[in-house]
């Protein structure tokens, strides 16, 4: 955002002020593009000479010919790159943010704040080199809803994060006039907010920090302070404070992955591979299975590497997340914006102990992106995990709710008090988990759990509900049964639970349309710093066991 900023043609003063992205955005985009592109060109060159003689004639014949042509393309794709940023700029409102862009088609872009479900600085490997970052703003919509805006100097794309949550947070941003002491007052109006939001921030226990409640000042109060403005405005930007929650190890990392059944059946596919090609001496068995294991193999490098130095902070701006090696990405999820939450735990997973975590937040699922962004824990013990379920719905961390979740971990029908799970003519269908398949329900939020072999606990608050299903095939209407499903927002986790009685599926679609109905009118409002905003308490020195 080095550029001063520009403005619409015949602009008042009270209008947007549009900024142009870094100059050197172009060069970030595509320079992975012109690589290739040079290469099958010169690839193509070389293929059309018959011989190494040719070769080399053609070059004392012509090289100032293919000089001439490679400053030519060059000076095409400068050109083309100077005309696409100078084309490319952005603004932000109290609304919504804006982006523009586009040479030949002009293409302007709003994603309005108050239907903000997220919002991920990201840093691929090229942009952490120039120290750069694209900022992603995550909205609900359809497909391609999300605005990027880069690319931005780091400190100025984390500036204009914070701005754009205060924002949508509801904290009116004021422009200074004038002179600097006014802007200096916002500056100071603005840390007493923060200050007086996140006051009892630090936990009282002994291990990982948490957060507690914080109070945002009513109308007379600096409620109105301007909130933290993206560069190049030169007032100071003051970011919302963050405590530290968990943070998952690459020693814990590595080791999970290497209890997945993909690793064990890649060594064996290597071992099969090298006993048939001993014994035929065909060497050609190579070509046909290696592409399949290093498929298996980028999958597991993709993941580690995506995961990679995963941490965890709450703020009043909400959950944040850092992770990655290659390409490393801050998200930042505001209160109330995810969707469903799962916590799983593999058969391979059982002896350590550990839980995956995931969500589903609007706007991540319908873009086709990486499985790392809908990870709330990679692997970890089950207090991070039950801390991680806390962080989306603090009303859950009571004493009244700790055996409910226990029962929903690791509980099935022959223990169960609250979960009502599959009858026995469901054995013919789930023959190993038919006892652990059930759902139940609290104040807030309806469970759902599944498998036994693989242990699954899916938690959807009430208000989160989409719509409801039942499915029923011929075989499981002679058996009595039907499948129930909450249709959530398109993610990883999919809230089901098959071969339920026939009557209790029935119930509890009535009540759960019920439920749903009644807390989505009981909602809070979208800005959720007007109102008194309850941070969870995230370690209070419970082992995490019920």
């Amino acid at each position: 955002m080095s550029d001063p900023q520009t403005r619409v043609p015949g602009a008042s003063a009270d209008q947007l002020e549009w900024h142009r992205v870094h100059p050197v955005t172009p060069l970030v985009r595509a320079w992975a593009a012109v690589l290739v592109l040079l290469f099958v060109l010169g690839n193509q060159a070389l293929d059309s000479l018959s011989s190494l003689g040719e070769v080399a004639g053609q070059v004392v014949r012509l090289w100032w010919v293919a000089v001439l042509a490679l400053l030519l393309f060059l000076l095409v794709v400068a050109g083309v790159s100077w005309l696409a940023w100078r084309m490319t700029t952005y603004a932000v409102d109290d609304t919504a943010a804006h982006l523009r862009k586009g040479i030949l088609f002009r293409q302007q872009r709003h994603a309005r704040l108050d239907r903000l479900q997220a919002v991920d600085v990201r840093q691929p490997l090229v942009a952490r080199l120039f120290g750069l970052a694209e900022l992603t703003l995550e909205v609900a919509g359809g497909a391609d809803s999300a605005v990027r805006i880069g690319f931005l100097r780091l400190d100025d794309a984390n500036a204009l994060r914070a701005d754009l949550l205060a924002r949508a947070a509801g904290v009116k941003a004021r422009r200074a006039a004038g002179t600097r002491e006014p802007a200096q007052a916002e500056v100071r109006d603005q840390a007493a907010v923060r200050e007086q939001v996140t006051s009892d921030q630090q936990s009282d226990a002994a291990g990982v920090p948490g957060a507690a409640t914080g109070v945002v000042p009513d109308a007379e109060a600096p409620r109105d302070a301007v909130a933290a403005v993206a560069a190049p405005v030169p007032e100071p930007v003051l970011e919302a404070p963050e405590n530290a929650v968990y943070e998952v190890p690459p020693g814990r990392l590595v080791a999970s992955l290497l209890r997945l059944p993909v690793i064990w059946i890649i060594l064996l596919a290597f071992v099969g591979l090298g006993v048939a090609v001993g014994v035929t001496r065909n060497f050609g068995l190579l070509g046909s299975v290696l592409p399949g294991l290093f498929g298996a193999g980028a999958y597991l490098f993709s993941r580690f590497a995506g995961e990679f130095g995963f941490r965890a902070a709450i703020s009043p701006d909400g959950i944040r997340l850092r992770h990655g090696l290659l390409e490393t990405r801050a998200q930042t999820i505001p209160p109330g914006r995810v969707q469903a939450l799962s916590l799983t735990q593999g058969f391979w997973w059982r002896g350590k102990g550990w839980w995956r975590v995931k969500v589903n937040v609007a706007g991540y699922g319908v873009e086709g992106n990486s499985e790392t962004q809908h990870v709330l824990l990679p692997v970890g013990p089950r207090d991070e995990a039950l801390t991680a379920l806390w962080l989306v719905l603090p009303d859950l961390r009571t004493d009244e709710v700790a055996p409910l979740l226990d029962e929903g971990l690791t509980g099935d029908a022959r223990t169960d008090r609250w979960f009502t799970t599959s009858p026995r003519t469901a054995r013919i269908f789930d023959p190993i988990s038919w006892r652990r398949n059930g759902f139940a329900v609290a104040e807030r939020v309806l469970l759902l759990r599944t498998g036994r072999l693989t242990r699954s606990l899916v938690v959807v608050p009430h208000e989160r509900t989409q719509s409801l299903g039942v499915e029923q095939g011929p075989w499981q209407r002679r058996r009595g049964v039907a499948s129930f499903a909450v249709h959530s927002t398109p993610g990883p986790v999919g809230p089901r639970v098959p071969h339920l009685a026939s009557g209790v599926v029935a119930g509890l679609l009535d009540e759960q349309s019920v439920r749903a109905r009644t807390a989505r009118a009981h909602q809070p409002p979208e800005r959720w710093m007007e109102q008194v905003t309850a941070l969870p308490e995230v370690a209070d020195g419970r082992d995490g066991t019920a």
